[in-house]
């Protein structure tokens, strides 16, 4: 079956992108930052949060029960977890692209009782290439510039490396780029414009057959987010990461301005997997982009959707219509 993913990319890439062309991820690859935690709280029958943490086996159903939704383009899995997933043949006869995360750098290591986001990132890679490989013909692969020339230089070495072996592989990517965990002493529009500067030095040495498809990017507001898409906008197709799970309304509002000022992608992981309906969801994320819903109408559509299903919400309205994230604020 073909996958949306070239399909979409293609129109995009021949400025021929429409609304319904928005390429969505789940982003299911959380087993490489958080451990134990990742799959989320469990739930009870009415999908209120109760003690303790769901299993692997529920986060690898998850993924199937969004796979065959084919409300995603993009499924984002561990080298572990997307071995089994494509070995058990869910994306055979399915639109949906599987892809791998090929690299974690510390500032994605999050797991309980730890403090790495304290200090300024490292390179590191868990997957092997040679074995992702035989699996999928597509990897993200992170970097992360915190204003410092040696911790810089050993990203970009890390994805000039990464870039080469793909080449011999060929195998497609596409880059990943997170704002700096530690204050480098910038505010958010000066953090913006050092993100996408470095983000464009990174891609400019590289040719054609080594390039990312696309970025996923944090959203740094509508100057950045537009500076950035306007750049290049055949050959630099810019897709926006979700970040901490927040509102209902975060995660809407996040996707319109996202897209309103330039974005093609959304790659969301704890937005969708720790919502109590992430279907329900990932059907009105589309709606906000390809029909105008406004934000603040699908989180009342949302809820009125958890109350059809008899779904407990995590929230009230009233409190799941607040935006918590200062950045959306502008």
């Amino acid at each position: 079956m073909p996958k949306s993913l070239k399909l979409k990319l293609e129109k995009i890439r021949n400025q021929k992108y429409k609304s319904k062309d928005f390429i969505i991820a789940d982003a299911k690859d959380g087993d490489l930052a958080m451990g134990i935690t990742t799959p989320g709280p469990l739930r009870d029958n009415q999908g209120k949060i109760i003690q303790g943490f769901k299993k692997l086996k529920d986060y690898k159903k998850a993924m199937e029960v969004m796979t065959k939704s084919n409300l995603v383009d993009i499924m984002l899995m561990s080298a572990s977890v997307g071995e089994y997933l494509v070995e058990k043949k869910i994306f055979k006869s399915s639109p949906v692209t599987p892809a791998i995360r090929m690299n974690d750098t510390s500032d994605i290591w999050l797991m309980r009782n730890s403090n790495y986001r304290s200090t300024n990132p490292r390179p590191f890679r868990s997957a092997r290439i040679d074995r992702v490989s035989k699996l999928v013909n597509l990897g993200l692969f992170s970097v992360t510039f915190s204003k410092n020339v040696d911790f810089d230089l050993a990203m970009l070495n890390s994805y000039r490396n990464f870039r080469m072996e793909s080449l011999k592989y060929k195998f497609s990517h596409f880059l990943e780029v997170f704002n700096p965990p530690i204050d480098i002493g910038m505010n958010n529009e000066e953090l913006g414009d050092y993100v996408n500067d470095c983000i464009i030095k990174a891609i400019a040495g590289q040719t054609k057959e080594e390039r990312p498809l696309f970025l996923k990017i944090a959203y740094n507001g509508p100057k950045a987010m537009e500076d950035l898409a306007s750049y290049d906008p055949e050959n630099l197709i810019v897709g926006i990461l979700g970040g901490s799970k927040g509102t209902t309304r975060d995660c809407f509002e996040l996707i319109h301005k996202a897209s309103k000022y330039g974005a093609k992608v959304a790659l969301f992981g704890r937005k969708i997997n720790l919502s109590e309906d992430p279907i329900g969801l990932v059907k009105l994320m589309r709606k906000v982009v390809e029909e105008n819903t406004t934000p603040k109408e699908a989180v009342k559509i949302y809820h009125d959707q958890l109350n059809k299903k008899k779904l407990i919400p995590d929230r009230s309205l009233k409190k799941d219509l607040e935006i918590t994230d200062s950045i959306l604020k502008l």
